[in-house]
């Protein structure tokens, strides 16, 4: 019989509010401040527009229940609040009419969205996963379409079960944790989850561990080696080509700007890191010791023993057993009845993205939640290298919010992020109107992978913040830089000259000298005002003291778990949290189906049809093309969080081939 997930509600608790910025980027003509926004910003004792209530929560997703302290008056309000509800999926049978209603939609269904009864969804995860929606021209994987196609598949009556097929995976931790909660979700419906996994790492391993089965072929590469922060200084490669970078560091976590005024790491980016990849690591041996019921000791033990054989994960009973695809895929024929048929019977990712949820009477009920995904670096405008729905561009999501501002069918809306950050004025002018949105209706924002810099900004517009436990974000401090290229200019036998007037005037223009003394001075000054006003914003819009600001800023990054004990984030979680949490600002019944409709969910046109064939024709660098779009982007200040690695395994990263080119061009000059 078919089934469905419902969302059941448990208590949890909200904070305060936090902002967060900045990176820097360098141009050889001028210098850049990198703050989270512009001098123009409303000071916080110019409030222009009221704050939305905020009440004093905090929540875990799943929590038990309310704690002493959230059963106590708020501060904010004098009176007890009722918490938000922490997200938990049950699985309910369909009613007769609804199944009714789907096998009919299923015999008028056309072709391409038919699937034969018995078949197995085929899914393979690897590489990137976006958080935004995909048409049927882009490439890649879509994280929102994956965590769908568990949903569909688990009331989908076609559906026999889901074969996942897990390779290694360029995302952060928060989508792989969202991917992996959908998994165990979909186990609750009696259908079968098997893993294949041809690449073990301690990521495809922690996604791949939630599957009922795991099978690996016996020539499987595996690399259980630990975790590793990785950070690269170009200060000495700089210095070989004659060029020397003029940095000003606000905040003494902030490591924008180290990879080229640095040669090693300083002793505060060094504890913050190693803080991140505690909470990382240890959230790893969490999970895997409690999936085999064992001790934390006992699997560090094992990682720590250097295991790159796949046989010593089936002793261990890590996998069910080592099997080539061909023979997983016998297996299932026998399980799911179709042993006389040539080959098994399955449905790929791709195709099953295209049935939708009205078809497998999932469309939700009268009420409407909006969503507003905000995915990519951040600029205001759309500039000649950016590539059809790539990036968050400001004047873009500012129609799409002033739209759902203005539609009175909405009664919600979930904010969600996974931005580094990008142009501080565009951050700040979205962060205006995410304010205003949220003076209209109940907005909560939902962190992905990273909600940092420019990211957070916008995050800390609104009301309530979700974050996953390992999402990255915060990094509250400034960055301003210019390079001297004095040495560069004389090695080459190139000659610059400047006229002008006012005492400053070449202070942005003048790359063949040294600042002066006054100069400096002023450049200095410019950053600590760009670092205060940014801090103070950040304090205003969490409802924070300067000081309790202060404690939390310096250029820090945080995980969310980390975050959310500080005050920074209200709630630890995915977006079905945040859909628990919104359900019930909005006063609509927690076991009330409502429509989720996306608000940015792309069109195919034209240039992305021809974008996706060219690239995937002349196979064009992502990289190249990545650093080409940041430099064409650099025209003012920016609210970046500087770029974090956490790799098991040397990955050609694009910073690694940035690297490479410049020791290229040093070897030109040599």
């Amino acid at each position: 019989m078919a089934r469905l997930l419902v969302l059941r509600a448990a208590p949890y608790r909200h904070s305060s509010h936090l902002c967060a910025a900045t990176l820097l980027v360098l141009s050889p003509s001028q210098h850049r401040h990198f703050a989270s926004f512009p001098s123009s910003a409303p000071s916080p004792a110019r409030r222009i527009i009221p704050s939305p209530l905020r009440v004093p929560i905090r929540a875990v997703e799943s929590s038990p229940g309310p704690t002493k302290e959230e059963q106590e008056p708020s501060p904010a309000s004098g009176e007890a609040q009722e918490p938000p509800p922490a997200a938990a999926f049950e699985v309910e049978e369909l009613g007769w009419g609804t199944q009714l209603a789907v096998k009919l939609r299923m015999l008028v269904a056309p072709p391409w969205k038919r699937v034969r009864k018995g078949s197995v969804l085929n899914m393979k995860l690897r590489g990137e996963i976006s958080d935004q929606l995909k048409t049927r021209f882009s490439s890649g994987l879509s994280l929102p379409q994956i965590c769908e196609n568990f949903v569909k598949a688990a009331y989908d009556p076609r559906i026999s079960g889901i074969y996942l097929h897990i390779e290694p995976l360029r995302c952060g931790w928060g989508k792989v944790d969202e991917i992996r909660r959908h998994i165990v979700d979909f186990k609750k419906s009696g259908k079968f989850v098997v893993g294949y996994m041809p690449v073990c790492g301690e990521k495809e391993y922690y996604l791949a561990c939630a599957c009922g089965e795991l099978y690996a072929p016996p020539s499987a590469y595996v690399a259980l080696f630990g975790l590793t922060v990785q950070q690269t200084f170009l200060r000495g490669v700089l210095e070989k080509v004659g060029v020397e970078p003029e940095i000003q560091r606000i905040g003494k976590y902030k490591s924008a700007g180290d990879q080229l005024a640095r040669k090693s790491m300083s002793n505060e980016v060094r504890e913050m890191l190693a803080t991140l990849l505690d909470n990382i690591y240890g959230n790893w041996l969490d999970i895997i010791s409690s999936t085999h019921g064992k001790k934390r000791e006992e699997i560090e033990e094992f990682i720590n023993s250097g295991v790159y054989q796949v046989s010593r994960l089936k002793e261990q009973g890590w996998i069910t057993d080592l099997l080539y695809d061909d023979e997983v895929m016998t297996m299932l024929k026998e399980r799911v009845g179709q042993k006389d048929k040539k080959s098994l019977c399955m449905v790929d990712y791709s195709k099953y993205s295209r049935v939708s949820k009205r078809t497998l009477g999932l469309q939700g009920g009268g009420e409407q939640i909006a969503i507003i995904r905000a995915s990519g670096s951040i600029t205001r405008t759309r500039s000649p290298l950016s590539a059809p729905s790539s990036g968050i561009i400001a004047e873009q999501l500012i129609e799409k919010i002033r739209t759902v501002r203005e539609s009175e069918k909405y009664k919600a809306v979930i904010l969600r992020i996974d931005s580094p950050g990008g142009d501080a004025l565009a951050s700040d002018l979205m962060w205006r109107e995410i304010r205003l949105l949220a003076n209209s209706k109940p907005v909560v924002a939902s962190m992905s992978d990273v909600a940092a810099s420019g990211g957070y900004y916008m995050a800390m517009a609104a009301p309530v913040i979700v974050a996953e436990k390992l999402t990255l974000t915060g990094s509250i401090g400034v960055v301003t830089g210019k390079f001297c290229l004095q040495k560069l200019y004389q090695k080459i036998d190139f000659n610059k000259e400047i006229l002008s007037k006012g005492r400053y005037a070449e202070l942005n223009a003048a790359d063949q000298r040294p600042l002066r003394p006054d100069e400096a001075e002023l450049f200095e000054k410019s950053a600590q005002n760009a670092y205060a006003l940014f801090r103070d914003k950040a304090a205003m819009s969490r409802s924070m003291s300067v000081d309790q600001m202060e404690t939390v800023a310096q250029g820090r990054v945080w995980s969310g778990q980390d975050a959310f004990s500080r005050g920074l984030v209200d709630s630890v979680g995915g977006l079905s949290q945040a859909l628990a949490i919104a359900k019930q600002k909005a006063n609509i019944p927690k076991d009330k189906k409502v429509q989720l409709v996306e608000v940015s969910k792309p069109s195919p046109t034209l240039p992305e049809i021809l974008s996706g064939i060219g690239g995937s024709l002349l196979g064009v660098d992502r990289a190249v093309k990545g650093v080409l779009q940041d430099m064409s982007s650099l025209s003012g200040v920016q609210a970046r969080m500087d770029g974090i690695l956490f790799e098991n395994l040397g990955d050609m990263s694009g910073e690694n081939q940035l690297f490479l080119l410049i020791k290229n061009i040093v070897n030109h000059f040599d």
